[in-house]
């Protein structure tokens, strides 16, 4: 096997190791419960694609900073996705308008859903394991293209996963008890992010 086909297959190996109990994983699940499908992947994909061009080009610099500053922002980050999600997923909202949801996907256009998507998983994905991983990757094995594109190809596989079964699971799970147990999640890995500043 030659050298890039190698770093390649690394990226893709540990990035697809981080991101799957991740919260991309989550998020893009809670996405395709809100929207159709193809506009939550598509969304996603492109966020996805900026992040590790992102990632590559300033692998040696986002290894260089302080943990401390990467728990804070991390910690604060689920803390707000927390926040919105139980927020939206205890509101009164109408019964008919959850069904309909859990029927079909919330009726939303196309570009709606995809920007919607797009800037969920671009914000989320800042400070992120697998965006440390694919910087660390890039300064240590000095092929960017070939981690890049393994990187890429693995978050795009958690992607399709999530739509996957977020398709699945919309007509039978209420979309709101979704919202609400990745709302949880998201506080859980907001607090084990400040639990890390201790240790």
């Amino acid at each position: 096997m030659s050298p890039a086909l190698i770093t390649l297959i690394s990226a893709f190996g540990l990035v697809l190791a981080v991101e799957l109990p991740d919260k991309t994983l989550v998020a893009t699940l809670v996405l395709t419960t809100r929207f159709r499908a193809w506009p939550v992947f598509a969304g996603v994909c492109v966020a996805f694609a900026i992040q590790c061009v992102i990632a590559v080009a300033f692998g040696s610099v986002l290894t260089l900073l302080p943990e401390t500053v990467v728990s804070l922002l991390v910690a604060a980050m689920f803390g707000i996705g927390a926040f919105m999600l139980l927020r939206e997923g205890f509101s009164e909202a109408d019964e008919a308008a959850d069904d309909a949801a859990r029927l079909g996907a919330a009726p939303k256009s196309f570009l709606r859903s995809a920007l919607t998507s797009f800037g969920v998983l671009f914000a989320a994905e800042w400070g992120d394991a697998s965006q440390l991983a694919t910087a660390g990757l890039v300064a240590r094995l000095g092929n960017p293209f070939a981690v890049g594109l393994g990187a890429f190809v693995a978050l795009v596989s958690v992607a399709g996963l999530a739509v996957f079964v977020g398709a699945k699971i919309r007509s039978r799970i209420r979309p709101k008890l979704i919202q609400r147990t990745a709302g949880f999640l998201f506080a859980g890995f907001a607090a084990f992010a400040l639990v890390q500043l201790a240790f």
